[in-house]
């Protein structure tokens, strides 16, 4: 089957959403589709065209940014011109564009899919209120004119202003998860670089003000006194992040404050990555709203047989609950996920599964496998 992707930003601009897309679309090439990912040249030095992993990827340039989003002149015509070529559509929102993309997959009476990842809550101020209603307008839209909408858990669609419109429509799909293979060297490796002491906790992520990330800052006191030499690795981008310019200056003095039991790592590749969660004795998932519907690098960290303190929101406590490898903690509570660290820190053991376990539930084979037999039950319905 032909099938467009489409979505804001791709690789190798770094985010759940980003991954999930480029896994999926990945997978399906390997399964004999034909993919094509249209997506926006957020970077100028980036190809308007290129392959990667089997999937054609168009980018269409960029004239101008709006809070977090982008304006393309040229994204129209292409998406007119590349829904004709294929068969099927597979929308990735919040997308501002996905609302076009959804009315031409109707005309054309293809199966419209939409995968909604998470909602989209940007920082204060007029620009991005007027942006958000736009975008919000946008989903409904695509939401409307697709033949099923796709999310993470049934949890959050439960608890999805968004999703909740189109309850007849959702089907549950687990996201696609993967590491790959690192041998103890690489990973004694990557402890000796960093110089690893001491008991770690590591948080995978942008940082954005969604994460949270003042959240495990403002824990470190609670957890110190008990913990000593405890250190925080972040693995992601902490630097430059689009739009949060303000909310890194915010934070820059508690960094400061705990420099010695903080320290940032940058973003790694999926080798790196996979060396970075059997270093950890915990990884946090401080996310504070529903702009996060679940947290892949909690599964990542559940594989290399690391415990999880996630917060109470839908969809981000899944993976916790469904497994048990972890806890759960109230949104935006410190000292909570403090408390919730040191439970971990003092008997990890009582919190690890097998990996065959947490395999069986998630990865991307799995989910490749679904989303083929539903573009081909829409495709019989047509």
């Amino acid at each position: 089957m032909r099938i467009l992707f489409t979505l804001t930003y791709y690789r190798p601009h770094t985010s759940g959403l980003t991954i999930y897309v480029q896994r999926l679309a990945r997978a399906l090439a390997q399964r004999g589709h034909t993919v094509t990912i249209l997506t926006s040249q957020y970077d100028p030095s980036l190809p308007q065209h290129e392959i990667l992993d089997g999937v054609q990827v168009i980018r269409a340039p960029v004239m101008a940014r709006v809070s977090k989003g982008v304006l393309m002149p040229t994204f129209g015509s292409l998406a007119s011109a590349l829904a004709m070529q294929h068969e099927a559509m597979s929308l990735h929102l919040p997308q501002f564009d996905a609302s076009g993309l959804a009315i031409r997959g109707y005309l054309l009476r293809q199966p419209v899919v939409l995968t909604y990842h998470c909602d989209l809550q940007l920082p204060p101020g007029f620009i991005n209120r007027v942006a958000n209603r736009v975008v919000d307008i946008s989903n409904r839209v695509a939401g409307t004119f697709s033949t099923v909408v796709v999310a993470y858990t049934q949890d959050y669609a439960d608890h999805s202003p968004f999703l909740s419109q189109f309850c007849s429509r959702v089907r549950v799909i687990p996201p696609p998860v993967e590491l790959p293979a690192v041998s103890d060297e690489q990973v004694q490796s990557f402890r000796r670089r960093w110089n690893i002491q001491g008991p770690i906790i590591g948080m995978a992520a942008r940082l954005a003000t969604e994460k949270g990330v003042e959240v495990l800052l403002h824990a470190l006191p609670h957890l110190l006194p008990a913990y000593p030499n405890a250190r925080v690795l972040f693995a992601g981008q902490f630097e430059n992040v689009l739009g949060e310019e303000a909310y890194a200056a915010r934070l820059k003095p508690l960094f400061e404050r705990y420099r010695e039991h903080w320290t940032f790592l940058g973003t790694l590749d999926a080798s790196e990555m996979a060396a970075f969660f059997p270093n950890c004795e915990v990884l946090v998932v401080p996310s504070l709203n529903s702009t996060e519907s679940f947290g892949l690098v909690q599964v990542e960290a559940m594989l290399c047989g690391t415990p999880c303190v996630a917060s109470n929101l839908p969809g981000v406590r899944q993976p916790v609950l469904q497994t048990g490898m972890g806890l759960v903690t109230p949104i935006g509570d410190s000292a909570a996920l403090a408390e919730a660290i040191g439970q971990v820190l003092h008997d990890q053991e009582r919190f690890v599964r097998p990996r065959s376990e947490i395999a069986a539930r998630f990865s991307t084979e799995r989910t490749a496998v679904e989303y083929e037999a539903l573009f081909e039950e829409l495709k019989q319905r047509r």
